[in-house]
């Protein structure tokens, strides 16, 4: 059995879980979203607890099992909480402005860089920072890795857009010459 898939979800007051046959809707006070179905396993919603459960001891249908667990608890969290991702930007001349659905980013290049977020995405500038938040924890992952990706940290110097907290490994410049 699935270490993750036999958990049950628990749900909060406020959200209500609908199964249907290609989906799962979860609805909470931040906004609806929807789970697909996976073929391998049956979703039961009992008193205040979603029950994953597989069909069978297949190989593909375990690997499905605690994915579709997964998936329904970020479901839940996201239409109750939320998730959001932080990003800095560090470097010399690079400047930041802007929020809610654009940010003009100032980043060595001849141009200012202008990124626009998809539905569902929040953006916010606070100094330097910039924090991508939303209900789908996939959107605001894959909405920080696009921006994190306009400037990489480079190893020389560490200049760039990376996630707050990560560790850029750095590396030696020139030898001098003896």
């Amino acid at each position: 059995m699935s270490r993750i898939g036999k958990l049950p979800v628990e749900i909060p007051a406020g959200v209500t879980i609908t199964v249907g046959e290609s989906e799962i809707t979860v609805a909470g006070p931040k906004g609806t979203l929807q789970v697909p179905v996976q073929q391998n396993t049956t979703t039961k919603v009992e008193e205040n607890q979603v029950i994953v459960t597989r069909k069978d001891d297949e190989p593909e249908s375990k690997a499905w099992h605690g994915l579709q667990r997964a998936l329904i608890n970020n479901a839940v969290v996201g239409v109750t909480k939320g998730f959001e991702k932080r990003l800095e930007i560090q470097g010399v001349g690079f400047r930041l402005s802007g929020g809610g659905k654009q940010i003009e980013m100032a980043l060595g290049f001849s141009h200012p860089v202008k990124y626009t977020a998809p539905d569902g995405i929040e953006l916010k500038v606070d100094k330097m920072e910039i924090i991508v938040s939303g209900i789908d924890k996939q959107k605001v992952g894959q909405v920080a890795a696009e921006i994190r990706s306009l400037k990489k940290p480079e190893p020389y110097k560490g200049k760039g857009i990376r996630y707050v907290g990560e560790h850029i490994i750095r590396k030696a410049g020139k030898a001098g010459k003896k």
